[in-house]
């Protein structure tokens, strides 16, 4: 008798393709590539040839992103100047 596992991996413990890590920072493919070689980008690592990433270290870098950007400056666009 064959008992059926259940996956019961958590979603912030799921590996990435670099597709699908573009897909969830709305960026494209090539740029996380060049983030990547710039090292700036979420976390990611070689499993073989292809490039992964954890799922909770993409939401990690974006949620560092939105604290270290700070809010927008409303003085620097030119419609919001006043003479």
């Amino acid at each position: 008798m064959t008992e059926h596992v259940t996956d019961t991996v958590d979603t912030d413990d799921e590996l990435l393709t670099i597709d699908e890590a573009a897909a969830l920072v709305r960026a494209p493919v090539a740029t996380l590539r060049y983030w990547r070689h710039l090292g700036t980008g979420p976390h990611s690592f070689r499993v073989g040839r292809a490039v992964r990433y954890w799922r909770r270290d993409v939401l990690a870098w974006l949620n560092e992103q939105t604290i270290h950007s700070g809010p927008p400056r409303l003085d620097t666009h030119p419609l919001t100047q006043r003479d």
